[in-house]
């Protein structure tokens, strides 16, 4: 399965794949068969009653948008030191998006605004804006 990447995903990933990531993490072995595999991301999830859900923001233009950061330092910068995440792989992010309909996954945005917390009457909840 050949897998498409935006140019931001695709720099944020080469950027980590190198031998020494953000704040000096060592990078991740080679894999066996000679391909590295893909660099576990921070995602922000919510809690839920089955466990974790994955957290979905909207981008600058309105686009329903999963996040994931490159390391927990930036999580935090952006979502606040309370933020809960798991580490995930983005094939993985992508497959959990998939099925809430949203197909962009935003790695490492940086701003974010506060997020829409009550609504008239009747009218359904909006979701946070996107960071960055």
């Amino acid at each position: 399965m050949h897998l498409s990447r935006n140019p931001a995903e695709a720099a944020a990933i080469a950027a980590v794949d190198g031998p020494q990531a953000d704040e000096g993490e060592p990078s991740e072995p080679s894999h066996p068969a000679g391909r590295a595999p893909e660099r576990a991301l921070y995602v922000p999830v919510r809690p839920c009653p089955s466990g974790f859900a994955l957290r979905v923001f909207r981008s600058p233009l309105g686009d329903r948008t999963a996040v994931a950061f490159t390391t927990a330092r930036r999580l935090s910068d952006v979502l606040g030191p309370g933020q809960v995440s798991v580490r995930l792989a983005l094939p993985a992010v992508r497959a959990l998006a998939a099925p809430l309909g949203v197909a962009l996954v935003s790695v490492d945005p940086q701003l974010t605004a506060p997020a829409v917390r009550s609504a008239p009457d009747g009218v359904p909840e909006q979701l946070p804006p996107l960071p960055g």
